[in-house]
């Protein structure tokens, strides 16, 4: 199994990443011309969003295709090799390419299962942008918001995001500066530092199974 603590670290990550991810077009403040890796991620999110909205989405029966459709546009947002290479670390170059595949695919699986079990948890959180840090060359940013809960707490997320063939795609999340690439990258490296990538590859499909399970 995965680290226990770690893992609930991550899970509870998760579960913060899919209610704030999927209320970033609800009363966000919006600058006055918008990055283009803002209009791809506000796109996105706005297209996930209307899955969930959709009374498809409410019936048990229609659900699975539902579904299915928000796991295809969280693929287009958000690009699972770069999460599973910076999470596997400096071991990635050690992995065969069949290992690579194997555990893009199970890591992807993971945090799919993971964040499509969760989006039920949206209720309308209210999100402001905060501003944009971007690199000399324009080819990756750090998309900055701050989350108003229920509650009145007040979350700083951000969205690392780079450009990659033509497309702005997401490699990273950062909640309370938190993130989660580092976080499941400290448990990875715990698994391969006493492990072959074969043990880690099976251990997070393992966990993958259990977190499909549990969205049933």
């Amino acid at each position: 199994m995965l680290s226990t603590c770690t893992g609930r670290r991550a899970s509870s990550l998760l579960l913060s990443l899919a209610a704030l991810l999927c209320c970033l077009t609800v009363l966000s403040v919006r600058p006055a011309a918008a990055s283009p890796a803002r209009d791809t991620l506000e796109r996105s999110v706005t297209a996930i969003l209307d899955c969930i909205k959709d009374p498809a989405y409410a019936d048990t029966a229609t659900r699975p295709a539902q579904r299915e459709k928000i796991a295809g546009l969280v693929r287009q947002i958000f690009d699972f090799q770069e999460f599973a290479i910076r999470t596997a670390g400096p071991r990635w170059k050690t992995f065969t390419p069949d290992q690579q595949k194997r555990f893009t695919d199970a890591f992807a699986d993971l945090l799919l299962t993971t964040y499509i079990s969760k989006v039920d948890g949206y209720n309308g959180e209210q999100v402001a942008y905060t501003g944009e840090v971007a690199n000399k060359e324009q080819t990756r940013v750090e998309e900055r918001t701050i989350v108003t809960l229920g509650d009145g707490k007040k979350v700083p997320v951000a969205y690392r995001m780079m450009l990659k063939n033509g497309a702005w795609r997401c490699y990273d999340v950062l909640i309370e500066n938190v993130s989660l690439v580092k976080n499941y990258r400290t448990q990875f490296q715990d698994i391969l530092s006493n492990g072959a990538p074969d043990e880690l590859i099976a251990r997070v499909q393992a966990k993958a199974k259990e977190a499909a399970a549990n969205a049933k």
